[in-house]
């Protein structure tokens, strides 16, 4: 197994492309790039990487791709979180808040047209949501706004795991999801 590094918007082109819960980057990757999904292909994309011109080659094809209109806007019919969460890229993360936020940046990407319905979702004295991060800090001390990655949404992180589940279950029935999905998206975190 080889490493290779790429920049941010790449690799959630990489993570949006997901088609099911722990799929590896190496699989979609290989998915994408229309390569065989068995030993022999390894092999071969392993030679590909460690050739340096051939390596320069691919990345430009793969960026080619990615720019592509309308590859990167998410799609909210039959689009789920389920296409854009990543099991490995949840793990890797060392706490709660990490996981947390993960598991909205996929929400959003999923929906973003209607993901704004998650403001309506507050506690009984404080926001849960807002567009800014001075909107949290005003509904309540020490809320610890933190933006959901790559959308224009702020959550309040300062709460425990059980009232962060209560939060995904709230915004997964927001979005439309029904109750059994609810609690798959609640138990990621």
């Amino acid at each position: 197994m080889k490493d290779i590094e790429i920049d941010e918007e790449l690799y959630q082109f990489i993570v949006s492309k997901t088609q099911f819960i722990g799929e590896s980057a190496s699989s979609i990757l290989r998915r994408l790039l229309s390569l065989e999904d068995d030993s022999q292909s390894s092999n071969s994309v392993n030679e590909v990487i460690s050739d340096e011109e051939t390596d320069k080659t691919v990345a430009q094809e793969t960026i080619v791709e990615v720019n592509e209109p309308d590859e990167f806007v998410a799609k909210d019919i039959n689009e789920t979180v389920f296409n854009y969460v990543n099991k490995e890229e949840l793990a890797m993360q060392r706490g709660a808040v990490g996981r947390f936020l993960l598991i909205l940046a996929a929400l959003y990407r999923g929906h973003a047209s209607q993901f704004s319905v998650v403001t309506e979702i507050s506690g009984r004295d404080r926001l849960y949501f807002a567009k800014s991060e001075k909107e949290l800090a005003a509904s309540g001390s020490s809320t610890k706004p933190r933006q959901i990655p790559d959308s224009p949404f702020w959550v309040m992180t300062n709460s425990n795991t059980t009232r962060k589940k209560m939060m995904l279950t709230k915004v997964a029935n927001a979005l439309g999801y029904n109750d059994d999905d609810a609690e798959k998206i609640r138990e990621l975190l």
